[in-house]
């Protein structure tokens, strides 16, 4: 049997820390050792608003993913979110200047590196640059230029940036648990390795992560990332709205939620037609609470679509929205969405998962599971028709972060 290695992920959200441990193979086969989730505190809409609050948090939750599989975390990866993340496409464009003209990785390094020149402002740092496709003195559409003849070598990217303070706060709470960051990684792009196939990147999709604090959108067509983008509208703000609306403790307005909502029609009612509901000594109305939820969701996915060129949607994303996260859990979710947006929408969950794994084939592990599939992928430097995304994306950012030196991981 050849060597195991492990690998871990760390999920800081706004409402859970969710830490996961797993056994990698020397075919790269990916078994989950250890799990360990717990309530998260210090967190508003993705980012650290007490580093005390969330450094304990995330000591906790490593703890018990440590104490569940044996092993003891040194480095992990870990997402990033929040409403600072930002993403935009852009061309970058070098000349090959050899006698033979011959395109190397080399120029696709020159290449990239000239495609992430963006204005940034200096509150922002680069999180991921990401190649959509190539061209060759001016032929579109090449997935792999290397060993090519040309004159002129243009890149087509897709570039992710994360302001600076919030990246730091998050590095520096997972570092004072005694853990280092491998790599960050915004949440939508991990959950989309864990959520999609490559059919459904190639063919057009959008992914909604729907979690507490934040909607991590992230759109695929022809097989690599189109858009990306970050909505401040989730689960914590229904569940806000609830308790306002219905004079509950927050506590009990999660637990009604999680318990008795529905997306759904509220208008068939209860089987037994008593519209009453009660929790911890809490009586309330089952259809004030659908109504509440309903509102709340319609907006969040007409948001989602907002993302998206108007009259567009046909023809850019054919698969339709795919929705995970915890959020994504809430009952007639998918009917709703296909109601309201008239197109395709279904909920995804992480897929071929082995090992700790009953707990984990729900959306609320999408993102930890995909920063496990991220890490897990091998770190090949040059593209190939036949690599995966997580490969491409893993080798040609991880040679670009060597280009800029270990300051904050990118």
């Amino acid at each position: 049997m050849g060597k195991r290695k492990t690998i871990s992920a760390i999920d800081v959200g706004t409402t859970k820390v969710c830490t996961l441990i797993a056994e990698v193979d020397d075919a790269g086969r990916m078994r989950i050792a250890g799990v360990g989730r717990v309530p998260s505190k210090g967190m508003h809409k993705g980012m650290v608003v007490n580093i005390n609050e969330a450094k304990q948090t995330i000591r906790d939750s490593v703890k018990k993913a440590e104490q569940s599989s044996g092993y003891r975390i040194d480095s992990a990866y870990v997402g990033v979110t929040g409403r600072n993340v930002s993403g935009q496409n852009n061309r970058g464009v070098v000349a090959v200047t050899r006698n033979d003209r011959l395109v190397r990785p080399d120029d696709l390094r020159r290449v990239l590196m000239n495609a992430q020149s963006v204005k940034m402002p200096s509150e922002q740092k680069l999180l991921h640059i990401i190649p959509r496709s190539y061209a060759v003195d001016g032929q579109d559409g090449v997935q792999n230029p290397v060993g090519m003849h040309g004159f002129k070598l243009d890149a087509e990217t897709h570039v992710i940036t994360a302001g600076v303070s919030s990246v730091q706060n998050l590095v520096k709470c997972i570092r004072g648990v005694g853990v280092d960051v491998e790599d960050l990684v915004f949440e939508a792009l991990a959950s989309s390795e864990a959520v999609l196939t490559e059919d459904d990147k190639q063919a057009g999709v959008i992914l909604a992560d729907i979690g507490g604090g934040t909607t991590d959108i992230s759109v695929f067509k022809d097989g690599s990332i189109w858009h990306t983008a970050v909505v401040p509208v989730a689960g914590y703000q229904m569940t806000r709205d609830i308790a306002i609306g219905l004079g509950l403790p927050f506590d009990v307005a999660e637990e009604m939620k999680k318990k008795y909502g529905t997306a759904l029609p509220v208008y068939e009612g209860k089987a037994d037609g008593n519209d009453s509901i009660a929790q911890n000594g809490h009586n309330i109305s089952y259809q004030g609470l659908c109504d509440i939820i309903r509102a709340r969701m319609e907006e969040i996915l007409r948001l989602i679509v907002l993302e998206l060129p108007r009259g567009e949607q046909d023809t850019l994303v054919p698969g339709g929205l795919v929705l995970t996260g915890g959020s994504a859990n809430l009952a007639g979710i998918d009917v709703l969405g296909r109601d309201i947006l008239k197109m395709p929408v279904r909920v995804g969950a992480p897929l071929n998962i082995y090992g700790i794994s009953d707990q984990l084939t729900d959306p609320t592990y999408s993102t930890a599971v995909g920063l496990l599939l991220w890490g897990a992928k091998p770190k090949s430097t040059v593209r190939t028709p036949s690599e995966s995304f997580s490969t491409r994306i893993v080798g040609l950012v991880s040679r670009i972060r060597g280009l800029f030196g270990k300051q904050v991981p990118s």
